[in-house]
């Protein structure tokens, strides 16, 4: 008896088990395998997350404590000059209670400038904010500031950046 070829369905010969199982599921196979190093690396996160976590501090207790600005750096920043330079119309002498900083122009109708207001930390005031004492930031120029009762009012005060020496 001649035994000839077992065939399939399809017309070929028919492959064994172990082929069909290898060639099959290497999709399947390597889809589990990242699903599972996925699931592992998670697990791992949440794990080193947990284990590393000190205990709660208070904010408070964590807040450092104030400094305070060092005016004569702040104004070597905002560009203050060695020695004062007075000017002829308007009085030049500031009361101490006003002590000017630093300026900023832009242009002829835009600024602003760094005022400290009887000993208190700086802040900075636009051209036209008033200031403590009914006086507004009437202008600023390359050196110094003007203030006065209202932005069309004459000039009542005029403040000079302090002069910074510079050392060769």
């Amino acid at each position: 008896m001649n035994k000839a070829p077992a065939f399939g369905h399809s017309g070929f010969l028919m492959e064994s088990p172990a082929a069909l199982q290898t060639a099959g599921r290497r999709g399947p196979t390597i889809a589990a395998g990242l699903l599972w190093l996925a699931a592992g690396l998670s697990a791992g996160y949440w794990v080193l997350l947990a284990w590393g976590r000190s205990p709660v501090t208070p904010v408070s207790a964590m807040a450092p404590a104030r400094t305070a600005a060092e005016t004569t750096a702040v104004a070597r920043t905002l560009g203050a000059l060695p020695a004062a330079v007075p000017t002829g119309a308007v009085a030049s002498a500031a009361p101490p209670r006003y002590n000017l900083l630093g300026v900023v122009a832009v242009g002829t109708r835009d600024g602003a400038a760094l005022i400290a207001i009887d000993g208190q930390p700086p802040r900075p005031y636009r051209i036209g904010a008033p200031l403590d004492g009914g006086l507004i930031l009437q202008s600023v120029t390359r050196g110094g500031a003007r203030l006065g009762p209202s932005l069309e009012a004459p000039t009542s005060m005029e403040l000079t950046v302090p002069q910074v020496a510079t050392t060769p």
